[in-house]
């Protein structure tokens, strides 16, 4: 059973820790997540989540709608709208299911709002295994995007197309 809870401050070490996993730094490459400011901030548009199992973390999730979102990193982004990142915090727990479970409990939290249409994900051009993960979920590659440094293939779940419902 995959719980998610709200990061805290008291996160931090276990994120700078996973952040410098390989694994994680292969699909994440080009990005500061600012944990120690981060942690401490709960803006209305954003949710910054580690998923557990049975109270053991296990990896980490962000759930954020980009049209509010302060960085503007997805641009002018349309209203009704999530995107979603996910990492696996040790390379132990890759390839168990867990990123699916994940997955599914947070594609239903975004869902759980009715005035949310699509939501969106961009995992490295480069990163055919997350492609794979992206579609067997359900999500229909958009576009080719580059955001900062990364070339980015930008993946989307429409509502109608969700197959955990």
């Amino acid at each position: 059973m995959i719980n998610l809870r709200p990061c805290t401050p008291a996160d931090l070490d276990l994120l700078r820790y996973w952040d410098q996993q390989p694994h994680v730094i292969s699909s994440d490459p080009n990005d500061d997540w600012e944990w120690e400011v981060e942690l401490n901030r709960a803006p209305e548009w954003r949710e910054q989540l580690i998923a557990e199992i049975e109270g053991h973390p296990i990896g980490f999730i962000q759930i954020i709608d980009p049209a509010r979102e302060d960085s503007h990193y997805w641009g002018d982004a349309a209203d009704n709208l999530r995107a979603i990142d996910i990492w696996i915090g040790e390379k132990t727990d890759l390839g168990k299911g867990y990123g699916t479970k994940i997955m599914q409990v947070a594609i239903t939290r975004c869902f759980a709002d009715p005035t949310v249409t699509t939501i969106l994900v961009d995992p490295l051009a480069n990163n055919s295994r997350a492609h794979r993960f992206y579609e067997r979920l359900g999500f229909k590659f958009i576009e080719f995007r580059r955001f900062g440094e990364d070339n980015c293939f930008v993946y989307g779940l429409n509502r109608a197309d969700w197959i955990y419902k």
